[in-house]
């Protein structure tokens, strides 16, 4: 078991440029610790852009041009036990289960894709405006990110809009949010190239923390491909166990958090 504290203090000019470009506030919000409890293997070649925990087996959703799919993974192997292609044409994005069901965003096509939990099968599709990044489920609505600093909360049963949330950090837009993972009363998202994880209370919009992954050994990442950034937050409800990885690395990454 290792643990990993986030770095403290000033993390140099390049990092400050990240934070400018992701629309974050000069002022800290609270930094949530954790545990790394262990890593799993994570196909290298998948682009991954939602990432969810079901039934023992994780669902993911990858992009690209000509290489987007769904598909259901096995943790400790990461063995691709089943997947579906996505029109090549399509560029895959986030994706949420409701119920006995998937739902999958596309990035500019305005299209988002429902499939059978069990059988991958596509069974009908939403039309939305404006561009779909990632998606996630808390039992009652679907919460959608556009890469803005916005999150709306959609019917799951039409997908219309029921509610649009502005993201603040301390005051100021967070913008850039890719990545969604509901759980209770809060939304956790990836910030679109950096290495931080916000927690975000869904009810105000209201940053109540991060979690720096800067930390994370090179040996789980790509380093060297701009692409290859953080990307992929799937929670295990029966153990509070957190797991994420990014596009292209090789490793899944198994949190605790410590609060």
């Amino acid at each position: 078991m290792r643990r990993v504290r986030p770095r403290a203090g000033f993390r140099g000019l390049g990092a400050l440029a990240l934070c400018a470009l992701a629309g974050c506030a000069s002022a800290a919000v609270p930094s949530i610790e954790y545990e790394i409890l262990g890593t799993f293997p994570h196909d290298p070649a998948a682009y991954t852009q939602g990432l969810l925990f079901h039934d023992g087996a994780l669902l993911e959703s990858t992009g690209r041009y000509g290489e987007s799919s769904v598909r259901r993974v096995d943790v400790p192997t990461g063995e691709v036990l089943a997947s579906v292609a996505v029109d090549s044409a399509l560029f895959g994005e986030g994706l949420a289960r409701v119920d006995s069901e998937l739902v999958q965003l596309t990035w500019k096509s305005g299209r988002a894709f429902v499939y059978d939990l069990e059988s991958l099968d596509v069974l009908r599709e939403f039309a939305y405006e404006g561009e779909g990044w990632g998606l996630c489920y808390d039992g009652e609505s679907l919460w959608m990110s556009d890469g803005s600093s916005a999150l709306e909360r959609r019917n799951p049963q039409d997908f219309t809009v029921l509610a649009t949330v502005e993201v603040t950090r301390a005051g100021s837009r967070q913008g850039r949010l890719n990545e969604l993972e509901c759980v209770d009363d809060w939304i956790y998202a990836n910030v679109y190239q950096t290495d931080v994880i916000v927690r975000i209370d869904k009810a105000t919009g209201e940053v109540l923390g991060e979690i720096d992954l800067s930390s994370v050994p090179l040996s789980a990442r790509k380093p060297g491909d701009p692409e290859a950034v953080l990307n992929g937050i799937a929670y295990v409800p029966e153990t509070g166990v957190f797991l994420v990885t990014g596009k292209l690395w090789p490793n899944l990454l198994a949190l605790r958090l410590d609060d």
